[in-house]
């Protein structure tokens, strides 16, 4: 437990990493750990997708004719996914459930995301997860083939850590300010 919670402490966001990344292979067995996060129904209401290479451009591409721009902004636009050689797209894919809210579905994926980042991490990995108004636009979900049921939620970023990179710094927190109990209280019970 010790390793585990010091590996969550210095957890940190890496916004420029190296080109090197995990294969496939790698990622397999991260995902199949991540999918273990509390899931109501077992609805399993999420999916990611890699991309590599060509789709990173493609993405860029997308991401500029939905941004509608042109020139020097949509050379740098475009240039945004390809700052990691992989991307990992998070993709909350909603089931019908009874039971289940939709909420509670993309939650599920989204703690598939901050899992895998972690795992990630945990692997010497740098990762960063991007997202904004353009992950919900039709050539970005077209991009990615999307289903209708389906909205991207972000890109996992990932790549190796530049030996520059300095370590992360977040204040600590007072958990107290954080964690708080509903009082207990006590019934009377009366007998007949």
């Amino acid at each position: 437990m010790p390793d585990l919670l010091d590996t969550v402490n210095h957890r940190r966001s890496h916004s420029k990493v190296t080109g090197q990344a995990p294969s496939h292979a790698e990622l397999l067995p991260l995902v199949a750990v991540a999918a273990r996060v509390a899931d109501h129904g077992a609805l399993r209401p999420w999916r990611l997708i890699e991309l590599r290479g060509d789709a990173r451009r493609r993405l860029g591409e997308a991401m500029v004719e939905a941004a509608g721009l042109n020139g020097a902004e949509a050379a740098r636009l475009a240039a945004k996914p390809l700052r990691a050689e992989l991307l990992i797209a998070v993709v909350a894919s909603r089931r019908e459930s009874d039971t289940v809210a939709v909420w509670e579905q993309d939650a599920v994926a989204a703690g598939v995301a901050h899992m895998l980042s972690l795992l990630l991490a945990a692997q010497g990995w740098g990762v960063m997860w991007r997202s904004g108004a353009l992950a919900r636009t039709q050539p970005v979900n077209e991009t990615h083939g999307l289903a209708a049921s389906e909205e991207l939620l972000g890109w996992l970023y990932v790549g190796g850590i530049p030996a520059d990179a300095k370590p992360g710094v977040r204040s600590p927190i007072d958990p107290t300010d954080f964690l708080s109990a509903l009082e207990e209280t006590v019934t009377e019970r009366t007998t007949i």
